[in-house]
């Protein structure tokens, strides 16, 4: 074995957009490719990446990924200029894009990307359709979330 190998990482996850799982009820989901330049790829080997207010648009029978920041390593990026927010193209295929467009057109629906992942070489993003949550609704899953906590203590505690 040569011991100069790296250590596997445990999860192939980059990032997490768990704002959108707390403002939305997330319904339709899938997985498309991300297009990248060789920077965004090297900062997302470091993990720097945010995907807080990040969101799909769709125009021209493309998918566009906005608001996702990238931030550039100082020493991979010496010699470009780089756009951390830049938009960055999705690969759909174009019957996907033209489900997500009509879907998004309807009332009170929008399309946001939920994770970002390695799958083998490639990056690849988690989109979901998404439907706003009011106030109240929030509460709710707060609720909910907090009652199956403390089921699951309540359970562990009997157990023993």
């Amino acid at each position: 074995m040569n011991a100069k190998k790296k250590a596997k990482q445990s999860s192939s996850t980059i990032a997490l957009n768990k704002k959108a799982r707390h403002d939305y009820f997330l319904e339709d989901k899938t997985e498309a490719g991300l297009e990248l330049l060789g920077w965004e790829v090297k900062s997302l080997r470091q993990g720097k990446v945010q995907l807080l207010d990040s969101f799909i648009e769709f125009h021209r029978g493309e998918a566009w990924l906005h608001g996702a920041l990238i931030t550039p390593l100082h020493q991979a990026s010496t010699h470009v200029v780089a756009a951390p927010r830049r938009e960055r193209k999705l690969l759909l295929h174009k019957r996907e894009i033209e489900r997500y467009m009509q879907k998004v057109q309807a009332k009170g629906y929008t399309c946001v990307c939920t994770a970002l992942y390695w799958k083998g070489p490639y990056v690849k993003a988690e989109i979901a359709l998404a439907k706003g949550k009011q106030s109240h609704d929030k509460r709710n899953s707060a609720k909910d979330r907090d009652w199956a906590k403390q089921k699951e203590r309540i359970m562990k505690h009997n157990v023993r």
